[in-house]
């Protein structure tokens, strides 16, 4: 690594700097120097050409559809393995051992419990208030209620921190639910698994007992496979941004949880949704799809293509064959998702979405998905983020120990005003 060099030339000078290779991906031109050396700053709006930080944990290649977490393809991870599984190798590297697993699972599902007076924290929202305004607020919170593990100094703390984000977000994310339900909370319960406790959680009530059904069970733990993490986007840069100014890990949860609330990220599963509904029926596609080649028209088709996957995104084939499972099982008759079976069609076979690479993206599928197990689109971006809290400890914890590791503080090119002086009120 480091052993080639780039030049620049810049105010009639040149400067040599090291080209710093992965062991896979794109070269990174390390300029760390390069405002000591030219007095100059790069720019680039959304750093989409800026490499923020060097890592281990997921790797992507969007012009060829890959995905990796540690090394393993998703589409291997979605279909062989669990969630709890794909959520220890991400923060340890390797996956565990059958004994590793037993353990890690048995201290997850041991932590799963919140605070009793965190009940009367979530009475403190009104009714309609959005899931996620909840999560943001109560995952902030729990570092006032668990303030035992907030020193970041300390291997032990930041572990027990990193277990108990894990464990206890499926309790926040059921507790949203029902409160915006005003139904009871309902209690872990300890024989369950990851997912099946969270489903229990969410759909239960105390007046009568709850199956969890296998096939919704494993649907869901392949969404929280598939959104797990992945690299350094909008909601992850977030909490290593937070993070790197030694906020301790609760917040930096909160604050990836408050980015990831955005409908250009997280919402985009809503948005697809929504946009399904807007169809309505099969027989209004064609008006749709003209509207979307339609350049003056501001309709845009949501769920196809993806900012970084040039190519069939690895994630949206897995859950393809979920939906088709779910919807099969459920028997859901719903003019949405019959729009959506033709939609998926003609974008896979019409020349303009094939030219321009729009296939259907993980938010197209999972959001059919989960509408047809019982949620509402509110509680969409809850559910991605409890998946996507693994990855967001697991990208926290590598930053903080990383030697390399600085607070970050971005640079501006800045077109204001210049100096110009103070005119007091009265002779303005």
């Amino acid at each position: 690594m480091g052993d080639t060099t780039g030049k620049v030339s810049l105010g009639g000078k040149d400067h040599e700097y090291k080209v710093l290779s992965g062991t896979v991906g794109p070269d990174v031109v390390d300029i760390r120097k390069f405002y000591g050396d030219t007095g100059a700053f790069t720019y680039d709006p959304g750093f989409t050409s800026t490499a923020s930080c060097a890592s281990t944990i997921t790797y992507i290649d969007g012009d060829e559809g890959v995905l990796l977490h540690r090394g393993y393809p998703i589409d291997q991870l979605a279909e062989q393995s669990s969630f709890m599984e794909v959520a220890y190798l991400l923060l340890n590297g390797e996956l565990p051992s059958k004994g590793e697993l037993d353990e890690f699972v048995h201290t997850i599902t041991r932590h799963t419990m919140v605070h009793e007076q965190l009940a009367t924290f979530y009475r403190g929202f009104r009714r309609d208030a959005h899931p996620m305004a909840i999560m943001c607020g109560v995952v902030g919170a729990l570092s006032a209620f668990y303030h035992d593990s907030t020193d970041i100094d300390d291997p032990q703390q930041r572990t027990i921190a990193s277990h108990r984000l894990i464990a206890k977000m499926p309790t926040i994310a059921a507790m949203a639910f029902k409160y915006a339900l005003g139904q009871p909370f309902v209690f872990p319960k300890n024989e369950l698994s990851y997912t099946g406790n969270f489903l229990r959680m969410t759909f239960s009530v105390p007046a009568e007992e709850y199956e969890v059904d296998p096939l919704i069970e494993a649907a869901m733990d392949k969404i929280f496979i598939l959104h797990a993490d992945h690299e350094q986007n909008a909601s992850t840069s977030t909490v290593r941004l937070a993070g790197s100014s030694g906020a301790n890990p609760f917040a930096c949860i909160a604050a990836g949880i408050a980015c990831l609330w955005g409908p250009a990220h997280g919402g985009a599963n809503e948005a697809a949704l929504n946009m399904l509904r807007e169809i309505g029926t099969p027989d209004k596609i064609p008006e749709y799809i003209a509207r979307a080649k339609n350049k003056d028209d501001p309709f845009r088709l949501m769920g196809f293509g993806h900012r970084v996957y040039k190519n069939y995104d690895p994630r949206a084939k897995v859950m393809q064959k979920t939906a088709n499972e779910v919807l099969d099982k459920l028997g859901v008759t719903d003019p949405v998702f019959d729009v959506a079976r033709e939609l998926e069609q003609i974008a896979l076979n019409d020349p303009y979405f094939v030219d321009k690479k729009l296939y259907p993206n993980v938010d197209f599928y999972s959001g059919i998905i989960l509408s047809a197990i019982g949620f509402p689109t509110t509680m969409f971006t809850v559910l991605f983020a409890l998946a996507r809290t693994v990855g967001w400890v697991a990208q926290w914890n590598e930053m903080i120990t990383d030697p390399d590791q600085k607070i970050g503080r971005p640079r501006q090119l800045y077109r204001g005003a210049t100096k110009r002086d103070y005119v007091p009120v009265a002779k303005r």
